[in-house]
């Protein structure tokens, strides 16, 4: 007779099975920690085709709430929320520094921030931004609807209790990448890649074909299998030989419609490189980029998103630039940036980086023109 599974056991199993479509490195930690209906939750959303990227936040998310709501009320998440708890929430992210130094009971209890901190979910110190506390009451509305009910999240006081709290604790906009990453700079961490081993490939192959295909995000990069690449016919041209061309299948992205599938296309020395590194490290199916020792052995195992970034911020150290000034997201702002240093049309570069929406394609695309352009020439 079989020994019968325990419950956190049987949850950890159940999240297994969603692992291919939702990787999870805290498998383990999340099977103790969500209920079983968070996980038959998460397993409906697979079922329904949601985004991998949009799945990540949620888990991270409710994995975040439910660490929340056990330290600081000892019991699980209610579903639904009471008004009273989602403004605890705000009250517990969203407070006033100066205030907490007059007052320590002002913001989360030093109790919650410890177990938060212990478990690893809490790392900076100071209040949430506002932008974070936003998305996870928008992921906790979203999984409140999937189980059925409203909630209280466009109550008048939650509303009201978010804008006095931003006011109260205001922070200076920061972009994800200090600097873009233009050519220039590009070039530099390049250079930073010799020839002789897997590493120098690898990282060789991650910079350009992040930045030439459009600027992707670390995730896509990180996500790529070489099922998504497609072989193109040559590129020819009057003054050379015809240049290597391939089609890169995202499907699915953030800003895509449920339907359809995004494709954008690499052409002569990222396509280069691409191979070298395939060559090199025999990937015939599969993760492309992959995890390298610190012995130079090849993983089977796929990089993560956040290696991704290491990637950018050990090769800018390498090229002797600062490395805290740039990360994965300066390819993606360095791509629109370069392609207006250039000249490229807007719409023609919007194309390729998949950008839907002109005004946040257009933030990095004209910072690039304002600096020589009339406006700022007028004395």
């Amino acid at each position: 007779m079989s020994k019968p599974r325990n419950p956190v056991d049987r949850r950890a199993e159940e999240l297994d099975t969603i692992a291919a479509v939702l990787p999870m490195e805290r498998r383990d930690e999340l099977a103790e920690l969500l209920t079983d209906q968070d996980i038959e939750t998460l397993r409906h959303l697979v079922n329904e085709g949601i985004g991998e990227n949009t799945l990540r936040a949620l888990t991270s998310d409710l994995a975040y709430l439910q660490a929340w709501c056990l330290a600081s009320t000892g019991n699980s998440l209610p579903w639904p929320a009471p008004e009273a708890l989602l403004l605890k929430f705000v009250a517990h992210h969203l407070w006033d520094p100066e205030r907490r130094r007059e007052d320590s009971g002002h913001g989360m209890p030093q109790n919650v921030d410890r177990l938060l901190r212990d478990q690893g979910f809490l790392k900076s110190l100071g209040p949430h931004a506002p932008d974070t506390v936003r998305r996870r009451l928008a992921s906790w509305s979203t999984l409140t609807k999937w189980r059925g009910f409203t909630g209280e999240f466009a109550s008048p006081a939650l509303k009201q209790a978010i804008r006095l709290a931003v006011r109260a604790t205001p922070r200076p906009r920061k972009r994800k990448s200090a600097k873009a990453v233009t050519g220039d700079v590009l070039a530099k961490l390049l250079a930073s890649c010799g020839s002789s081993s897997l590493r120098d490939l690898r990282d060789r192959a991650i910079l350009m074909v992040a930045f030439a295909s459009g600027g992707r995000r670390r995730s896509e990069i990180a996500g790529l299998r070489k099922e998504q690449l497609t072989d193109e016919p040559p590129i020819e041209r009057p003054d050379g030989p015809p240049l290597p061309s391939l089609s890169i299948h995202l499907g699915r992205t953030k800003t895509s419609g449920a339907d359809h599938d995004e494709i954008v296309y690499l052409t002569g020395r990222p396509v280069e490189a691409l191979n070298a590194w395939m060559e090199a490290a025999s990937i015939k199916s599969g993760s492309i980029f992959r995890k390298i020792d610190r012995w130079g052995n090849l993983s089977s195992r796929p990089l993560d998103p956040k290696s991704v970034n290491d990637v950018v911020k050990q090769r800018a150290a390498l090229a002797g630039l600062d490395p805290a000034e740039f990360s994965a997201h300066g390819l993606r702002s360095g791509y629109l940036t370069e392609a207006a240093n250039r000249g490229v049309p807007l719409p023609e570069a919007m194309e390729q980086s998949r950008h839907r929406s002109v005004q946040q394609a257009s933030s990095y695309y004209n910072s690039a023109t304002r600096r020589s352009g009339r406006a700022a020439r007028l004395i």
